[in-house]
């Protein structure tokens, strides 16, 4: 597993239109043959903040990922809503190490 943690800092006035952005790219994305999980998670002391989740199968389906419409979609419908520029880092699961999620 290839696992992304996005970390996005939102204008406080586009919340809810950010959640819903999110969330309706999270739907699709899960649909994804090579997305394991996708959660979007928000920060419960500065709701302005969330965490995007991404599970791939393989370091190369982030790259199939952004090629889709839904993601192209989805960056362009939040990029004036972000307070900042979201940032992310990369991670390999040590448990479970044998596809757990599936």
């Amino acid at each position: 597993m290839f696992i992304v943690h996005v970390f996005v800092h939102v204008k406080e006035e586009q919340i809810e239109s950010f959640k819903q952005a999110t969330i309706e790219n999270a739907r699709n994305s899960v649909k994804e043959s090579g997305i394991a999980r996708f959660d979007v998670v928000q920060q419960q002391d500065d709701p302005t903040r969330f965490i995007l989740v991404e599970v791939y199968r393989t370091p190369e389906d982030p790259v199939k990922h952004k090629e889709t419409e839904h993601y192209k979609k989805w960056r362009d419908t939040v990029a004036d809503m972000m307070a900042e520029p979201r940032t992310s880092i990369k991670l390999t699961n040590v448990f479970p190490n044998d596809n757990g999620w599936d």
